[in-house]
């Protein structure tokens, strides 16, 4: 029997079959454009945790950007500095926007690991699995800032820095908030 024969939507059809079959849905997806991972935890603004295919835990951290610090002690929850009370207000801002970007894709995002950090963070772009770029979402918001040391290595920081000119010129999030200061300059007053 001849291929010719056979109309070119049932050798698509069984192709896709014997993929499942043989790979499982996972060889699909890498076939279709990569694989998504299960959020366990969003730390904060511009930090996550996913999880592999094996169960580990892998800490990522959101290239190009670096959105405002949310408080991890005591001391910092109780603060009575406006600086402070304006990096946390935005910060959990960032978090909780990420926690629902997170969920609108079905708790999955799609990575584009770019490097890793001396914490062994994968600095990485997140998208949600409907290409949903989540940096892009923050920095148009005004909930993060392009952080110029991560912009070599990511691969769509002309996106980046147009969303962030975008953000400045409306004045939406931190740029709005005359108390704010970067949350690089914030971690180097702290320290």
């Amino acid at each position: 029997m001849s291929f010719r024969l056979i109309p070119k939507s049932f050798l698509w059809l069984s192709a896709t079959i014997l993929i499942i079959t043989l790979g499982g849905c996972e060889a699909l997806q890498n076939l279709l454009g990569g694989s998504s991972y299960p959020v366990k935890r969003v730390s904060d603004g511009d930090t996550i945790t996913v999880t592999d295919s094996s169960g580990k835990n892998i800490s990522v951290r959101f290239a190009c950007v670096d959105a405002p610090e949310v408080p991890h002690k005591v001391e910092e929850r109780k603060s009575r500095k406006l600086v402070d009370k304006s990096q946390f207000k935005w910060g959990e801002k960032a978090q909780q926007r990420v926690q629902q970007l997170v969920k609108q894709g079905g708790d999955r995002v799609k990575l584009t690991v770019t490097d890793t950090d001396q914490y062994g963070r994968k600095i990485s772009e997140v998208r949600l699995t409907d290409g949903t770029f989540i940096q892009q979402v923050l920095v148009t918001e005004g909930l993060a800032q392009v952080y110029r040391p991560y912009l070599k290595n990511c691969p769509s920081a002309a996106i980046i820095d147009a969303a962030e000119a975008d953000a400045k010129k409306r004045r939406v999030g931190v740029w709005s908030d005359k108390k704010y200061v970067s949350a690089w300059e914030w971690r180097r007053n702290n320290k």
